[in-house]
């Protein structure tokens, strides 16, 4: 079985997440079903950085943790991820499409409930937004296309499957928060003192995160964005089967 892209009708609820989120103060529900819908909704606060291959390429992963920017060792591209064929090199295109092929085989959930680590290096390298390091961009299946921007800042020292994919790949791993062990696994808790983090250091988390974002904005390296889980509802269209719904084009645009 081969995964494809289709074009479907959907329910735009996205646009209304944060209406959800607010008129479940207004409901009598339980507050244990409340706080199953706010997980749901899954509102997150943080930034979108912008992150320039060597060949002057831009694109853009959003985080909750700007904090860590100075952890970043390497970059992950989801595999369905429209950027993924523009960075990679000649030399690695076959390496990387067997790689694609192999991805398409796997549903999401599977993808998400799957520990194993997989991935392939794409050849081309990003140009850390502080430092001008260099940063590999690796294509992994463990990012998901669907959240954020189908890419990701690795951090591996405070990001549990970064991690194991640093030690996979033996890529390096910077500690960011003074006393924490990486010896076995990362260092996940949002707390402590920050280090080897430049105009941050000596903040602590709590502090470091809307600092990082300030110069980030600062720097013309990004800005600051809400992000949610909730996904827009899809209806099938099949042939035989489907819910059946109305729509009317209105200035050539579908409504429902």
């Amino acid at each position: 079985v081969e995964q494809k892209k289709m074009r479907q009708w959907c329910l735009r609820v996205s646009a209304y997440a944060e209406r959800l989120l607010e008129g479940l103060d207004k409901i009598e529900w339980t507050d244990s079903l409340k706080e199953t819908q706010r997980n749901w909704i899954g509102r997150s606060e943080g930034a979108v950085m912008h992150f320039r291959t060597q060949e002057e390429m831009e694109f853009d992963i959003f985080t909750t943790r700007a904090d860590t920017i100075f952890g970043v060792t390497f970059m992950v591209l989801a595999p369905e991820s429209e950027i993924v064929e523009q960075v990679t090199t000649v030399q690695q295109r076959d390496e990387v499409e067997a790689y694609l092929e192999k991805t398409k085989k796997k549903t999401e959930r599977e993808r998400i409930s799957d520990k194993s680590v997989t991935g392939v290096f794409s050849g081309t390298y990003a140009i850390h937004p502080f430092t001008g390091e260099k940063l590999p961009i690796w294509i992994s299946d463990y990012v998901l296309a669907g959240y954020g921007t189908g890419a990701i800042m690795a951090v591996p020292a405070h990001d549990s499957r970064d991690y194991a994919f640093a030690k996979h790949f033996d890529l390096p791993i910077v500690p960011l928060i003074e006393g924490c062990d990486i010896s076995e696994e990362s260092f996940d808790a949002k707390e402590g003192i920050m280090i080897n983090s430049d105009f941050l250091n000596g903040m602590t988390v709590k502090e470091a995160i809307p600092a990082a974002i300030d110069e980030v904005e600062k720097r013309g390296a990004g800005y600051r964005k809400i992000n949610y889980r909730l996904r827009d509802a899809i209806f099938s269209r099949q042939r035989y089967w489907g819910e059946p719904f109305p729509v009317y084009y209105k200035d050539g645009m579908p409504s429902l």
